[in-house]
């Protein structure tokens, strides 16, 4: 059965090695799909932190920019992605079970979230920088974003164990995102070419 205990340790892992400080996993199978959605936040998040530069150029806000959206709908793809291989792994879902409105995969994106949320919050409050107050702070955040995570994982497991039962069922929820799309985005298909 998919465990969430080992999505939640994947994407640690994967954090701390695409950060430079460790050995990358070589996940497999239905892991390998988690290791490639929380890439595309790992990125994101890099991207938007160089988006939030003071010192950023016009022209890099516009690069960041176009990136960000790239790698957003990469996230969201993956997340559909995920959720069509849970919907094959649990091919014989009870269809008279209530219907769940929160699809694994999106569960997965947000432990995904707080994975590199609790990573970045760890920094802060050990930075060496900072002041004892700040630290003392960032601990307490931490400490939150921990037990935060510690609950959705369990939620995530609970879901996954009553789907398994024929207690609940969920379907894919596709995103639809228009922005990237040139027939979809009446800012790029409006443009007429000179």
């Amino acid at each position: 059965m998919v465990d969430a205990a080992e999505i939640v340790l994947t994407q640690d892992t994967m954090t701390v090695a695409w950060h430079g400080e460790g050995n990358e996993a070589h996940p497999t199978d239905f892991l390998t799909l988690v290791a490639e959605q929380h890439r595309a936040n790992f990125d994101l998040w890099h991207e938007e932190d160089r988006a939030r530069d003071p010192f950023a150029s016009d022209a890099d806000i516009a690069w960041v920019k176009r990136a960000i959206d790239r790698l957003n709908q990469r996230r969201n793809d993956l997340v559909e992605k995920l959720d069509l291989w849970l919907l094959e792994y649990f091919k014989e879902q009870n269809p008279a079970a209530p219907m769940n409105s929160e699809t694994p995969g999106l569960i997965i994106d947000r432990l995904s979230i707080l994975a590199l949320r609790i990573y970045h919050m760890h920094l802060e409050a050990e930075r060496a920088t900072a002041t004892p107050a700040q630290r003392t702070r960032n601990a307490s955040r931490l400490a939150v974003l921990e037990e935060q995570r510690h609950d959705l994982r369990e939620c995530l497991d609970t879901l996954l164990r009553e789907i398994a039962a024929g207690q609940r069922r969920f379907k894919l929820y596709r995103q639809m995102k228009m922005y990237n799309d040139p027939e979809l985005n009446p800012a790029m298909y409006t443009r007429t070419t000179s």
